[in-house]
């Protein structure tokens, strides 16, 4: 009798086993499932943040190179026109050589990464990741576009204003709040010190102008 007794409760140990089981390998698999999606995630994060970096180190170029250009044009020559023309094709030119730079850097990195992948496939690596390859067009695309926003700001700030010191204070007082803006963004991207962040663009972008000024004056021939 105890032999049958064993005998059965022998499959029912088994079928209670079994279940548990199956939800340690459901267990197993939704962690991994969960695990993937956390990478994938904080993949799309650092890549989202890696563009937004780039947006702002090009929107601040442009900012700068742009207002340094118009402030040295204005520092030989009274007339806005002179000077907006000067800032004009500062912002082409310069949306036209960051385009033109991103483009071949990505594309070179693109080429680089498609070799590397070919080979893992060949190992036996991973495969199905060319949805995250760089493009080289968006990138070109997102800098000029980035460019050609901070360049816009030194622009605007002296198309409606005739006198020509005012003009100039414009400038710098416009150049100065964006470069405090693009400060701010640069320092949360990067999760660097705010105020010391701001002050080192701030300055920077303050050198830049006061330098070209500077030589312009020294150089040039002012118009009166």
């Amino acid at each position: 009798m105890a032999d049958s007794r064993q005998d059965q409760n022998q499959p029912s140990a088994e079928k209670s086993t079994h279940p548990t089981m199956i939800d340690e390998n459901g267990d197993i698999e939704t962690a991994k499932a969960t695990r993937g999606t956390e990478e994938e995630k904080k993949v799309d994060y650092s890549q989202r943040a890696q563009w937004l970096r780039a947006a702002v180190l090009g929107a601040n170029d442009g900012l700068v190179s742009t207002a340094s250009l118009m402030m040295g044009v204005g520092a030989v020559k009274t007339d806005a026109r002179a000077m907006i023309l000067s800032g004009l094709s500062g912002l082409v030119a310069g949306a036209c050589s960051m385009a033109i730079g991103e483009f071949v850097s990505v594309y070179s990195q693109l080429e680089i990464e498609k070799a590397q992948m070919k080979r893992e496939k060949e190992e036996g690596g991973r495969e199905g990741e060319e949805a995250r390859l760089p493009s080289p067009v968006q990138a070109a695309g997102a800098s000029a576009l980035a460019f050609s926003m901070g360049a816009a700001v030194p622009l605007l700030a002296a198309s409606f204003i005739r006198r020509h010191e005012v003009r100039l204070g414009m400038v710098v007082a416009a150049v100065t709040m964006a470069l405090l803006v693009f400060g701010g963004a640069g320092a949360k991207l990067g999760r660097a010190p705010m105020g010391r962040s701001c002050l080192r663009v701030l300055v920077g972008g303050w050198l830049a102008m006061l330098i070209t000024f500077g030589l312009m004056k020294l150089f040039g021939f002012s118009e009166h």
